[in-house]
Protein backbone atom coordinates (compact mmCIF):
# COMPACT_ATOMS: atom_id res chain seq x y z
CA UNK A 1 0.00 0.00 0.00
CA UNK A 2 1.10 3.24 -0.86
CA UNK A 3 1.10 5.24 2.40
CA UNK A 4 -0.49 8.44 1.87
CA UNK A 5 -2.39 8.05 -0.91
CA UNK A 6 -4.55 4.95 0.87
CA UNK A 7 -5.19 7.15 3.63
CA UNK A 8 -6.15 9.67 1.80
CA UNK A 9 -8.59 8.04 -0.71
CA UNK A 10 -9.70 6.05 2.15
CA UNK A 11 -10.73 9.36 4.91
CA UNK A 12 -12.54 10.54 1.82
CA UNK A 13 -14.76 7.84 1.10
CA UNK A 14 -15.35 7.21 4.40
CA UNK A 15 -16.22 10.72 5.88
CA UNK A 16 -19.34 10.00 3.82
CA UNK A 17 -19.47 6.65 4.48
CA UNK A 18 -19.88 7.22 8.00
CA UNK A 19 -23.33 7.95 8.29
CA UNK A 20 -24.53 4.99 7.29
CA UNK A 21 -21.99 3.04 8.60
CA UNK A 22 -22.87 4.14 12.41
CA UNK A 23 -26.82 3.54 11.69
CA UNK A 24 -25.99 -0.12 11.17
CA UNK A 25 -25.04 -2.09 14.10
CA UNK A 26 -25.36 -3.59 16.99
CA UNK A 27 -22.92 -5.44 19.70
CA UNK A 28 -19.72 -5.86 20.73
CA UNK A 29 -17.07 -7.65 22.37
CA UNK A 30 -13.95 -6.04 24.32
CA UNK A 31 -11.72 -3.57 22.91
CA UNK A 32 -9.23 -0.71 23.34
CA UNK A 33 -6.22 -1.88 22.99
CA UNK A 34 -3.33 -3.71 22.51
CA UNK A 35 -3.02 -4.36 18.29
CA UNK A 36 0.77 -4.16 17.96
CA UNK A 37 1.68 -1.48 15.47
CA UNK A 38 5.26 -0.05 14.13
CA UNK A 39 6.31 2.89 12.57
CA UNK A 40 4.57 4.94 15.00
CA UNK A 41 5.28 7.98 13.72
CA UNK A 42 3.00 7.55 10.78
CA UNK A 43 1.68 10.60 9.46
CA UNK A 44 -2.16 11.54 10.41
CA UNK A 45 -4.67 12.39 7.88
CA UNK A 46 -7.38 14.50 9.01
CA UNK A 47 -10.74 14.24 7.29
CA UNK A 48 -13.91 16.40 6.72
CA UNK A 49 -16.70 15.53 4.04
CA UNK A 50 -15.44 16.29 1.05
CA UNK A 51 -12.46 16.95 1.38
CA UNK A 52 -8.68 15.46 3.38
CA UNK A 53 -5.22 16.93 4.57
CA UNK A 54 -2.26 14.92 5.75
CA UNK A 55 -0.25 16.83 8.51
CA UNK A 56 2.54 15.10 10.74
CA UNK A 57 1.12 14.45 13.86
CA UNK A 58 3.05 16.21 17.04
CA UNK A 59 5.93 14.62 18.61
CA UNK A 60 5.32 12.31 22.08
CA UNK A 61 6.97 13.00 24.96
CA UNK A 62 10.22 10.99 25.23
CA UNK A 63 10.65 9.98 29.16
CA UNK A 64 7.76 9.80 32.30
CA UNK A 65 8.01 13.14 33.31
CA UNK A 66 7.49 14.60 30.18
CA UNK A 67 3.92 13.12 30.01
CA UNK A 68 3.26 14.05 33.22
CA UNK A 69 3.80 17.32 32.73
CA UNK A 70 1.92 17.51 29.57
CA UNK A 71 -1.07 15.55 31.11
CA UNK A 72 -0.97 17.87 34.30
CA UNK A 73 -1.05 20.89 31.73
CA UNK A 74 -3.94 18.87 29.70
CA UNK A 75 -5.79 18.58 32.93
CA UNK A 76 -5.23 22.19 33.78
CA UNK A 77 -7.10 23.07 30.72
CA UNK A 78 -10.14 20.88 31.45
CA UNK A 79 -10.73 22.39 34.85
CA UNK A 80 -10.20 25.75 33.55
CA UNK A 81 -12.80 25.17 30.75
CA UNK A 82 -14.95 23.59 33.32
CA UNK A 83 -15.08 26.30 35.53
CA UNK A 84 -14.94 28.62 33.36
CA UNK A 85 -18.36 27.84 31.58
CA UNK A 86 -19.80 26.82 34.85
CA UNK A 87 -20.53 23.93 33.66
CA UNK A 88 -21.32 21.20 36.53
CA UNK A 89 -24.39 20.52 39.22
CA UNK A 90 -26.32 23.70 39.73
CA UNK A 91 -26.43 25.59 42.80
CA UNK A 92 -29.96 23.93 43.80
CA UNK A 93 -28.33 20.73 43.12
CA UNK A 94 -31.20 19.75 40.06
CA UNK A 95 -29.14 20.30 37.32
CA UNK A 96 -25.79 18.80 35.42
CA UNK A 97 -24.31 21.19 32.76
CA UNK A 98 -21.60 20.56 29.99
CA UNK A 99 -20.32 21.36 26.78
CA UNK A 100 -22.50 21.72 23.54
CA UNK A 101 -26.09 21.75 25.52
CA UNK A 102 -25.06 18.33 27.39
CA UNK A 103 -27.77 18.45 30.26
CA UNK A 104 -28.58 15.84 32.85
CA UNK A 105 -32.16 16.49 34.93
CA UNK A 106 -30.67 14.87 38.28
CA UNK A 107 -34.20 15.71 39.98
CA UNK A 108 -34.84 12.23 37.78
CA UNK A 109 -32.20 9.70 40.01
CA UNK A 110 -33.40 7.73 42.32
CA UNK A 111 -34.71 9.04 46.15
CA UNK A 112 -31.61 8.34 48.48
CA UNK A 113 -29.39 8.71 45.54
CA UNK A 114 -25.85 10.27 47.03
CA UNK A 115 -23.35 12.23 44.75
CA UNK A 116 -20.60 10.80 46.74
CA UNK A 117 -21.58 6.99 46.95
CA UNK A 118 -18.68 4.71 47.34
CA UNK A 119 -16.71 7.14 48.32
CA UNK A 120 -15.14 7.48 51.64
CA UNK A 121 -12.17 9.79 52.78
CA UNK A 122 -9.63 7.33 52.16
CA UNK A 123 -10.99 5.55 49.12
CA UNK A 124 -12.31 5.66 45.91
CA UNK A 125 -14.76 2.34 45.20
CA UNK A 126 -14.62 1.26 41.37
CA UNK A 127 -16.68 -2.23 40.35
CA UNK A 128 -15.87 -4.22 37.16
CA UNK A 129 -17.57 -6.93 35.60
CA UNK A 130 -15.58 -9.10 32.99
CA UNK A 131 -15.06 -12.66 32.17
CA UNK A 132 -12.31 -14.93 34.46
CA UNK A 133 -13.46 -18.16 33.21
CA UNK A 134 -15.18 -19.32 30.53
CA UNK A 135 -14.40 -19.14 26.47
CA UNK A 136 -13.62 -15.39 26.97
CA UNK A 137 -11.09 -15.60 29.84
CA UNK A 138 -7.98 -14.19 28.56
CA UNK A 139 -9.96 -10.86 28.71
CA UNK A 140 -9.38 -11.18 32.39
CA UNK A 141 -6.37 -9.57 31.75
CA UNK A 142 -7.96 -6.51 31.25
CA UNK A 143 -8.83 -6.26 35.13
CA UNK A 144 -5.21 -7.39 35.98
CA UNK A 145 -3.76 -4.65 34.15
CA UNK A 146 -6.04 -1.75 35.24
CA UNK A 147 -5.80 -3.05 38.88
CA UNK A 148 -1.83 -3.25 38.40
CA UNK A 149 -1.58 1.06 37.56
CA UNK A 150 -4.41 2.19 39.73
CA UNK A 151 -2.11 0.53 42.40
CA UNK A 152 0.64 2.67 41.13
CA UNK A 153 -1.40 5.36 40.90
CA UNK A 154 -2.98 5.13 44.27
CA UNK A 155 0.59 4.74 45.72
CA UNK A 156 1.60 7.93 44.56
CA UNK A 157 -1.03 9.79 46.24
CA UNK A 158 -2.55 11.06 42.32
CA UNK A 159 -6.01 11.16 44.12
CA UNK A 160 -5.64 13.91 45.78
CA UNK A 161 -9.28 16.13 45.61
CA UNK A 162 -9.37 19.92 46.08
CA UNK A 163 -10.85 19.13 49.29
CA UNK A 164 -7.41 17.76 49.97
CA UNK A 165 -8.54 14.41 50.63
CA UNK A 166 -5.98 11.51 49.44
CA UNK A 167 -7.95 8.28 48.64
CA UNK A 168 -6.89 5.28 46.58
CA UNK A 169 -9.01 2.97 43.95
CA UNK A 170 -10.51 -0.09 45.53
CA UNK A 171 -10.82 -1.81 42.55
CA UNK A 172 -13.99 -4.55 42.93
CA UNK A 173 -13.76 -7.29 40.41
CA UNK A 174 -16.43 -10.19 39.97
CA UNK A 175 -16.30 -12.93 37.18
CA UNK A 176 -19.04 -12.89 34.40
CA UNK A 177 -18.29 -15.20 32.07
CA UNK A 178 -18.91 -13.11 29.18
CA UNK A 179 -22.46 -14.42 29.77
CA UNK A 180 -24.90 -11.08 30.65
CA UNK A 181 -27.53 -13.12 32.96
CA UNK A 182 -24.51 -13.55 35.09
CA UNK A 183 -23.62 -9.84 34.91
CA UNK A 184 -26.84 -8.54 35.61
CA UNK A 185 -27.05 -9.83 39.64
CA UNK A 186 -23.02 -8.88 39.56
CA UNK A 187 -23.75 -5.35 38.80
CA UNK A 188 -27.04 -5.11 41.25
CA UNK A 189 -24.39 -6.91 43.82
CA UNK A 190 -21.64 -4.08 43.29
CA UNK A 191 -24.52 -1.43 43.43
CA UNK A 192 -26.19 -2.48 46.42
CA UNK A 193 -23.45 -4.62 48.46
CA UNK A 194 -20.67 -2.93 47.56
CA UNK A 195 -21.99 0.60 47.17
CA UNK A 196 -19.32 1.06 44.49
CA UNK A 197 -18.88 4.82 43.09
CA UNK A 198 -18.79 4.08 39.57
CA UNK A 199 -18.87 0.63 37.57
CA UNK A 200 -17.11 -0.21 34.62
CA UNK A 201 -18.43 -3.20 32.36
CA UNK A 202 -16.90 -5.74 29.57
CA UNK A 203 -18.54 -6.80 26.03
CA UNK A 204 -21.24 -5.48 24.58
CA UNK A 205 -24.14 -7.91 25.92
CA UNK A 206 -23.12 -7.53 29.35
CA UNK A 207 -23.31 -3.59 29.08
CA UNK A 208 -26.15 -3.58 27.13
CA UNK A 209 -27.82 -5.70 29.77
CA UNK A 210 -27.03 -3.08 32.65
CA UNK A 211 -26.93 0.59 30.97
CA UNK A 212 -30.42 1.45 31.29
CA UNK A 213 -30.06 0.49 34.81
CA UNK A 214 -27.01 2.22 35.41
CA UNK A 215 -28.30 5.49 34.10
CA UNK A 216 -31.90 5.00 35.57
CA UNK A 217 -29.53 4.95 38.96
CA UNK A 218 -27.52 7.93 38.03
CA UNK A 219 -23.83 5.91 38.39
CA UNK A 220 -21.44 6.62 36.09
CA UNK A 221 -20.12 3.65 34.08
CA UNK A 222 -17.29 5.26 32.45
CA UNK A 223 -15.02 3.67 28.98
CA UNK A 224 -17.32 0.78 28.67
CA UNK A 225 -15.18 -1.96 27.55
CA UNK A 226 -16.93 -2.53 23.85
CA UNK A 227 -16.77 -0.43 20.89
CA UNK A 228 -20.63 -1.06 20.29
CA UNK A 229 -21.84 2.51 18.67
CA UNK A 230 -24.79 2.88 21.45
CA UNK A 231 -22.13 4.30 24.00
CA UNK A 232 -22.17 7.36 22.05
CA UNK A 233 -25.93 8.92 23.65
CA UNK A 234 -25.17 11.52 26.15
CA UNK A 235 -28.94 12.75 25.67
CA UNK A 236 -30.32 9.76 26.89
CA UNK A 237 -27.90 7.64 28.25
CA UNK A 238 -25.23 10.46 29.83
CA UNK A 239 -23.95 8.08 32.09
CA UNK A 240 -22.46 5.38 30.05
CA UNK A 241 -19.30 6.20 27.78
CA UNK A 242 -17.12 4.53 26.04
CA UNK A 243 -13.85 4.74 24.59
CA UNK A 244 -12.75 2.47 21.98
CA UNK A 245 -13.07 2.84 17.89
CA UNK A 246 -16.96 2.04 17.25
CA UNK A 247 -17.53 -1.29 15.66
CA UNK A 248 -19.52 0.11 13.21
CA UNK A 249 -16.79 2.96 11.83
CA UNK A 250 -14.58 -0.26 11.57
CA UNK A 251 -16.89 -2.09 9.11
CA UNK A 252 -16.83 1.33 7.43
CA UNK A 253 -13.03 1.25 7.22
CA UNK A 254 -13.00 -2.47 5.87
CA UNK A 255 -16.10 -1.66 3.50
CA UNK A 256 -13.65 1.42 2.41
CA UNK A 257 -10.61 -0.42 1.88
CA UNK A 258 -12.83 -3.33 -0.62
CA UNK A 259 -13.69 -0.74 -2.97
CA UNK A 260 -10.29 1.36 -2.76
CA UNK A 261 -8.64 -2.31 -3.89
CA UNK A 262 -11.60 -3.68 -5.64
CA UNK A 263 -9.89 -3.16 -9.29
CA UNK A 264 -6.95 -5.36 -7.88
CA UNK A 265 -9.94 -7.71 -6.49
CA UNK A 266 -11.88 -8.05 -9.45
CA UNK A 267 -9.56 -7.47 -12.36
CA UNK A 268 -12.30 -8.17 -15.02
CA UNK A 269 -15.03 -6.46 -13.43
CA UNK A 270 -16.33 -9.85 -12.23
CA UNK A 271 -18.79 -10.51 -9.12
CA UNK A 272 -16.57 -10.91 -5.83
CA UNK A 273 -17.22 -12.47 -2.68
CA UNK A 274 -16.85 -11.15 0.37
CA UNK A 275 -17.34 -13.39 3.77
CA UNK A 276 -17.37 -12.92 7.18
CA UNK A 277 -18.12 -15.30 10.30
CA UNK A 278 -20.32 -13.17 12.87
CA UNK A 279 -20.54 -14.03 16.90
CA UNK A 280 -24.21 -14.28 17.57
CA UNK A 281 -24.88 -11.64 19.69
CA UNK A 282 -24.67 -7.54 19.94
CA UNK A 283 -20.88 -7.78 19.73
CA UNK A 284 -21.48 -9.56 16.29
CA UNK A 285 -24.58 -7.98 15.12
CA UNK A 286 -22.66 -4.93 15.24
CA UNK A 287 -19.89 -5.17 13.04
CA UNK A 288 -22.10 -7.41 10.67
CA UNK A 289 -25.07 -4.87 10.23
CA UNK A 290 -22.41 -2.19 10.26
CA UNK A 291 -20.85 -3.51 7.22
CA UNK A 292 -23.91 -4.40 5.26
CA UNK A 293 -24.93 -0.94 5.69
CA UNK A 294 -21.68 -0.01 4.15
CA UNK A 295 -21.95 -2.52 1.13
CA UNK A 296 -25.28 -0.76 0.36
CA UNK A 297 -23.99 2.44 -0.20
CA UNK A 298 -21.08 1.21 -1.59
CA UNK A 299 -20.27 2.21 -5.69
CA UNK A 300 -19.23 -2.00 -6.20
CA UNK A 301 -22.66 -3.14 -4.21
CA UNK A 302 -23.64 -4.71 -7.55
CA UNK A 303 -20.30 -6.48 -7.92
CA UNK A 304 -20.14 -8.08 -4.25
CA UNK A 305 -22.20 -10.79 -2.93
CA UNK A 306 -21.46 -10.72 1.15
CA UNK A 307 -21.71 -13.86 2.82
CA UNK A 308 -22.15 -14.50 6.61
CA UNK A 309 -22.53 -16.99 9.07
CA UNK A 310 -23.22 -16.58 12.50
CA UNK A 311 -22.29 -19.13 15.57
CA UNK A 312 -23.18 -18.54 19.21
CA UNK A 313 -20.63 -17.31 21.81
CA UNK A 314 -20.82 -20.50 23.43
CA UNK A 315 -19.61 -22.66 20.49
CA UNK A 316 -17.06 -25.25 20.85
CA UNK A 317 -15.46 -24.26 17.37
CA UNK A 318 -16.00 -22.59 14.11
CA UNK A 319 -14.97 -25.80 11.88
CA UNK A 320 -18.56 -25.66 9.99
CA UNK A 321 -19.35 -22.77 9.65
CA UNK A 322 -15.76 -22.12 8.37
CA UNK A 323 -15.92 -24.99 6.03
CA UNK A 324 -19.63 -23.67 5.28
CA UNK A 325 -17.69 -19.85 4.01
CA UNK A 326 -14.85 -21.99 2.49
CA UNK A 327 -17.22 -23.12 -0.08
CA UNK A 328 -18.07 -19.71 -1.12
CA UNK A 329 -14.19 -18.85 -1.97
CA UNK A 330 -14.22 -15.52 -0.93
CA UNK A 331 -11.51 -13.11 -2.46
CA UNK A 332 -11.92 -11.10 1.15
CA UNK A 333 -13.02 -12.77 4.18
CA UNK A 334 -13.69 -10.63 7.58
CA UNK A 335 -13.54 -11.95 11.22
CA UNK A 336 -16.42 -11.15 13.18
CA UNK A 337 -15.81 -12.89 16.27
CA UNK A 338 -13.61 -12.49 19.82
CA UNK A 339 -11.38 -14.02 21.98
CA UNK A 340 -10.08 -17.57 21.71
CA UNK A 341 -12.39 -17.71 18.53
CA UNK A 342 -9.78 -15.19 16.98
CA UNK A 343 -7.10 -18.28 16.80
CA UNK A 344 -9.39 -21.07 15.58
CA UNK A 345 -10.74 -18.53 12.73
CA UNK A 346 -7.26 -18.05 12.05
CA UNK A 347 -6.21 -21.89 11.89
CA UNK A 348 -9.56 -23.12 10.31
CA UNK A 349 -8.91 -20.33 7.50
CA UNK A 350 -5.59 -21.94 6.80
CA UNK A 351 -7.22 -25.59 6.76
CA UNK A 352 -10.21 -25.32 4.75
CA UNK A 353 -8.26 -22.87 1.91
CA UNK A 354 -10.16 -19.40 2.53
CA UNK A 355 -6.60 -18.51 3.64
CA UNK A 356 -5.34 -19.64 -0.30
CA UNK A 357 -8.45 -17.86 -2.05
CA UNK A 358 -8.93 -14.71 -0.30
CA UNK A 359 -6.67 -12.15 -1.16
CA UNK A 360 -6.96 -10.09 2.40
CA UNK A 361 -8.28 -11.56 5.43
CA UNK A 362 -9.28 -9.25 8.01
CA UNK A 363 -9.42 -9.95 12.10
CA UNK A 364 -11.57 -7.45 13.89
CA UNK A 365 -9.33 -5.40 16.92
CA UNK A 366 -11.31 -7.11 19.42
CA UNK A 367 -8.56 -9.76 18.58
CA UNK A 368 -5.47 -7.46 20.16
CA UNK A 369 -1.73 -7.64 19.74
CA UNK A 370 0.26 -11.06 19.10
CA UNK A 371 -1.95 -13.23 20.98
CA UNK A 372 -4.47 -14.65 18.71
CA UNK A 373 -2.37 -14.67 15.38
CA UNK A 374 1.78 -15.43 16.92
CA UNK A 375 3.07 -18.55 15.86
CA UNK A 376 3.35 -20.50 18.97
CA UNK A 377 -1.02 -20.28 19.18
CA UNK A 378 -1.49 -20.95 15.47
CA UNK A 379 1.34 -23.66 15.22
CA UNK A 380 4.40 -24.51 13.14
CA UNK A 381 6.25 -22.34 11.57
CA UNK A 382 3.47 -19.69 11.78
CA UNK A 383 2.84 -19.43 8.26
CA UNK A 384 -1.41 -20.20 8.90
CA UNK A 385 -1.34 -16.23 10.11
CA UNK A 386 -0.02 -15.08 6.86
CA UNK A 387 -2.05 -12.84 4.84
CA UNK A 388 -3.93 -11.54 7.94
CA UNK A 389 -4.58 -7.72 8.45
CA UNK A 390 -6.63 -6.02 11.09
CA UNK A 391 -7.47 -2.23 11.45
CA UNK A 392 -5.96 -1.33 14.84
CA UNK A 393 -8.20 1.86 16.94
CA UNK A 394 -5.20 3.65 16.89
CA UNK A 395 -3.32 1.78 19.98
CA UNK A 396 0.53 0.76 20.73
CA UNK A 397 1.32 -2.38 21.63
CA UNK A 398 3.18 -3.38 25.07
CA UNK A 399 5.06 -6.47 23.34
CA UNK A 400 6.18 -5.31 19.90
CA UNK A 401 9.86 -4.86 20.13
CA UNK A 402 9.81 -1.76 18.24
CA UNK A 403 7.98 0.28 20.93
CA UNK A 404 10.17 -1.13 24.00
CA UNK A 405 12.16 2.18 24.09
CA UNK A 406 8.54 4.07 24.54
CA UNK A 407 8.36 5.67 27.75
CA UNK A 408 5.08 4.59 28.58
CA UNK A 409 5.14 1.02 26.87
CA UNK A 410 8.66 1.15 29.62
CA UNK A 411 6.86 2.10 32.30
CA UNK A 412 4.14 -0.34 31.82
CA UNK A 413 6.13 -3.14 31.55
CA UNK A 414 8.04 -2.49 34.03
CA UNK A 415 4.58 -2.62 36.20
CA UNK A 416 3.39 -5.75 34.91
CA UNK A 417 6.70 -7.29 35.51
CA UNK A 418 7.07 -6.51 39.25
CA UNK A 419 3.64 -7.33 39.53
CA UNK A 420 4.67 -10.88 38.51
CA UNK A 421 3.04 -10.60 35.55
CA UNK A 422 4.28 -11.45 31.72
CA UNK A 423 3.91 -8.62 29.17
CA UNK A 424 3.96 -10.87 26.74
CA UNK A 425 1.30 -13.59 28.42
CA UNK A 426 -2.08 -11.88 27.03
CA UNK A 427 -1.98 -9.00 24.72
CA UNK A 428 -5.57 -8.50 26.29
CA UNK A 429 -3.19 -6.75 29.19
CA UNK A 430 -3.02 -4.14 26.73
CA UNK A 431 -6.54 -3.19 26.59
CA UNK A 432 -6.35 -3.31 30.12
CA UNK A 433 -3.83 -0.37 29.88
CA UNK A 434 -5.81 0.91 27.60
CA UNK A 435 -8.35 1.78 29.58
CA UNK A 436 -6.79 2.24 33.00
CA UNK A 437 -5.04 5.87 32.02
CA UNK A 438 -8.69 7.35 30.87
CA UNK A 439 -10.09 6.42 34.07
CA UNK A 440 -7.41 7.65 36.43
CA UNK A 441 -7.24 11.39 34.62
CA UNK A 442 -10.62 11.46 34.77
CA UNK A 443 -10.70 10.80 38.34
CA UNK A 444 -8.26 13.48 39.08
CA UNK A 445 -9.47 15.87 36.67
CA UNK A 446 -12.69 15.29 38.46
CA UNK A 447 -11.59 15.56 42.16
CA UNK A 448 -9.88 19.39 41.29
CA UNK A 449 -13.43 20.46 40.11
CA UNK A 450 -15.38 23.12 42.74
CA UNK A 451 -16.44 20.19 45.44
CA UNK A 452 -13.99 17.61 45.15
CA UNK A 453 -14.74 14.15 43.40
CA UNK A 454 -18.23 13.61 43.19
CA UNK A 455 -20.42 11.67 40.49
CA UNK A 456 -21.62 14.67 38.82
CA UNK A 457 -17.81 16.18 38.70
CA UNK A 458 -16.97 12.72 36.88
CA UNK A 459 -20.07 13.21 34.93
CA UNK A 460 -19.00 16.60 33.72
CA UNK A 461 -15.38 15.74 33.49
CA UNK A 462 -16.02 12.49 31.42
CA UNK A 463 -17.97 14.72 28.31
CA UNK A 464 -15.29 17.32 28.30
CA UNK A 465 -12.23 15.11 27.92
CA UNK A 466 -9.75 16.57 25.70
CA UNK A 467 -6.05 14.37 26.62
CA UNK A 468 -3.24 12.42 24.90
CA UNK A 469 -3.34 9.14 25.32
CA UNK A 470 0.12 7.68 26.00
CA UNK A 471 -1.02 4.05 24.50
CA UNK A 472 -2.48 5.51 21.50
CA UNK A 473 -0.39 5.94 18.33
CA UNK A 474 0.76 9.83 17.60
CA UNK A 475 -2.00 12.03 16.05
CA UNK A 476 -4.68 9.70 18.04
CA UNK A 477 -6.24 11.85 20.68
CA UNK A 478 -9.00 10.66 23.21
CA UNK A 479 -11.79 13.68 22.72
CA UNK A 480 -15.19 14.10 23.29
CA UNK A 481 -17.32 17.09 23.57
CA UNK A 482 -21.08 17.02 25.35
CA UNK A 483 -24.08 16.26 23.13
CA UNK A 484 -21.76 17.28 19.99
CA UNK A 485 -19.29 14.50 19.89
CA UNK A 486 -19.12 11.46 21.91
CA UNK A 487 -17.13 9.31 20.85
CA UNK A 488 -13.29 9.19 22.29
CA UNK A 489 -11.49 7.26 19.60
CA UNK A 490 -12.08 7.73 15.64
CA UNK A 491 -9.24 6.84 14.00
CA UNK A 492 -6.39 4.07 13.59
CA UNK A 493 -4.45 2.32 11.39
CA UNK A 494 -4.25 -0.40 8.89
CA UNK A 495 -1.78 -2.69 9.99
CA UNK A 496 -0.46 -6.47 8.54
CA UNK A 497 0.91 -9.41 9.94
CA UNK A 498 4.58 -9.91 9.36
CA UNK A 499 4.95 -13.87 9.67
CA UNK A 500 8.68 -13.64 10.18
CA UNK A 501 8.87 -10.69 12.04
CA UNK A 502 6.28 -12.24 14.24
CA UNK A 503 4.56 -8.75 14.36
CA UNK A 504 1.90 -6.32 13.27
CA UNK A 505 3.42 -3.90 10.55
CA UNK A 506 1.87 -0.16 9.67
CA UNK A 507 0.50 0.11 6.04
CA UNK A 508 -0.48 3.63 5.68
CA UNK A 509 -1.04 6.77 7.27
CA UNK A 510 -3.33 6.83 10.67
CA UNK A 511 -6.44 7.78 9.27
CA UNK A 512 -8.32 10.89 11.46
CA UNK A 513 -11.90 10.65 11.51
CA UNK A 514 -12.58 13.11 14.62
CA UNK A 515 -16.05 14.21 14.60
CA UNK A 516 -17.16 11.70 11.80
CA UNK A 517 -19.00 9.26 14.03
CA UNK A 518 -22.55 10.18 14.48
CA UNK A 519 -24.13 9.91 17.70
CA UNK A 520 -26.20 6.72 17.97
CA UNK A 521 -29.74 6.75 20.48
CA UNK A 522 -29.75 3.10 19.96
CA UNK A 523 -33.04 1.16 19.61
CA UNK A 524 -32.52 -2.25 20.50
CA UNK A 525 -35.60 -3.91 19.05
CA UNK A 526 -34.43 -2.89 15.62
CA UNK A 527 -31.09 -3.31 16.45
CA UNK A 528 -30.22 0.89 14.32
CA UNK A 529 -29.41 3.72 15.67
CA UNK A 530 -32.11 6.38 15.44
Amino acid sequence: MKRGRTAAVLAGVLALALVAGACGGDDSDDSAGGASTTAAGAATTATSPGSTSTTAPQAQPTSMEAWETLWANERAAIVKRIKDNKWGRSPDGKTLTGPEGFTVDLTKCPAGWSDTEGLSDTEIKVGQTLPQSGAAADYGNVGKAMATLFDDYSNKGAFKDSLGKTRKINYIVKDDSYDPARTIPLTDELLDSEHVFAVSTLGSPSTMKTYDKLNQRCVPQPFAQTGHPAWGDPVNHPWTTGLALAYTTEAVLWGGFIDQHFAELSPGGEKITVASLVSNNDFGNSYDLGFRAYIDQSPNKAKIEYASEKIEPTAPTVTDAMTTLAAKKPAVFISMVFSSYCTQVVTAAAQNGIQQDAKYLFVGQVCPGTTYVKKEVVGGDGAASDKWWQFNGGTKELNDPNQFSDPYIAYVRGLLQAKGIDPKSSSTLGSGVGYAWPWMQSLIIAGQLDGGLTRSNLLVTLHSFDMTNPYALPGIRAVVNGNKDAYYTEGGVFQKWNVAKQAWEIQGNVIDLSGKSKNCAWDQAAAVCK
